[in-house]
């Protein structure tokens, strides 16, 4: 073979390795692309969504404040006016989790997308119920509190796996100040979680008496039960309400809350633990447990409560309803329902549904 030829040869071989080079690198850029325009993977046993506009034209910058919430179909409008009550009243860079089930999520991302709350960061999980799986009690299942997501505060670090410090907010809620204020509640040493105690003062006026006492310990725990006799509790301490929490996530896997908190749901299906006379908050025996006397306590004005009780309307005056930083409608009563007190404080920060299926009830004039 000539010279010339060896060279045509080399060339020929130097063009096809080229090509090949060439090939390989836009099917890498493709790959690259395609994975970039696609949700978070999973985040086992959830699935994880971004949110589509990561804001990064944002202004707000700074740390960001974790905010956890949960997202049932049925009640996704007091989610969505929860939100937007927090992002309004802060300038501080809100990050949300949104815990919901597979059969909600198109609908949340319409009502998210196609309002002003497009411009929130958010992130959308999707909670699996065979995760409590032999953890709730068949009777206890049937109650609207025995549904799946109440559960979604227990596994706080599973959901925000990258954080130290986050806020859990209930759906019936409304934040009037700045969240910023709430996350910098100080937790003490040691103390994976800061709650509201039921007997402070600017919310003991409304709490529920009666069969129980649900503002203590005896309301919510059977003491007849050896397993809560050993535990040395008093009966008659306070409870707390878990519907807002400020929680050390680095001391809650440290000290394994998740853990303790579904030993002591598995040990109530065999034992029946729980008192007779409990009423809504299914999960709040197992948090009273776990943290009895190793808890932080919340700034009372940051979370008043009983709004959704009997009576809430002359409980609380329309001045004293205004300056609290946050609203708790906890009991039957919601704000999206017929008979609720202070629902145009909640109407404030109601977005409608583009999609026309959420409509909060109201009594209008003739109505028995």
């Amino acid at each position: 073979m000539t010279l010339r030829r060896v060279n045509v040869v080399i060339l020929v071989l130097l063009g096809v390795a080229f090509l090949i080079i060439v090939q390989r690198n836009l099917l890498n850029l493709s790959d690259f692309l395609h994975k970039e325009n696609t949700d978070v993977g999973v985040i086992l046993p959830f699935e994880s969504e971004l949110s589509p506009d990561l804001r990064l034209e944002s202004p707000r910058t700074g740390e960001e404040i974790p905010v956890l919430i949960t997202a049932a179909e049925e009640r996704l409008g007091a989610v969505v006016a929860a939100m937007n009550s927090v992002y309004q009243n802060s300038k501080a860079n809100v990050v949300f989790t949104i815990v919901t089930l597979n059969d909600t999520v198109n609908h949340l991302k319409v009502w998210l997308s196609k309002t002003t709350l497009k411009n929130i960061k958010y992130k959308i999980i999707i909670f699996k119920p065979e995760l409590l799986s032999g953890k709730i009690s068949k009777d206890l299942q049937k109650l609207e509190a025995g549904k799946p997501l109440t559960f979604a505060r227990y596994y706080l670090p599973l959901f925000i796996p990258e954080a130290e410090k986050a806020i859990y907010l209930d759906d019936d809620i409304i934040v009037q100040g700045d969240i910023q204020e709430l996350y910098e509640t100080n937790l003490k040493l040691g103390h994976a979680a800061a709650f509201s105690d039921d007997c402070d003062s600017a919310s003991a006026k409304g709490i529920v008496r009666g069969a129980g006492n649900q503002n203590n310990y005896i309301g919510f725990l059977d003491f007849k039960k050896q397993a809560i006799k050993k535990l040395g509790m008093r009966a008659n301490t306070c409870s707390f309400n878990p519907g807002v929490i400020i929680a050390n996530l680095t001391e809650w896997k440290n000290q394994n809350i998740t853990g303790q908190l579904q030993h002591w749901m598995e040990l109530n299906t065999q034992e029946d633990l729980y008192s007779k006379s409990l009423a809504e908050s299914v999960t709040t025996p197992p948090l009273l447990i776990v943290f009895y006397k190793r808890h932080s306590t919340i700034d009372p004005m940051w979370h008043i409560r009983h709004l959704g009780t009997t009576g809430a309307g002359n409980r609380y005056s329309p001045q004293f309803v205004k300056a609290a930083k946050l609203l708790h409608w906890n009991g039957h009563y919601k704000p999206w329902g017929r008979t609720s007190s202070f629902t145009d404080v909640w109407d404030k920060w109601y977005i409608p549904d583009p999609t026309g299926k959420f409509h909060p009830v109201r009594k209008h004039t003739g109505d028995n």
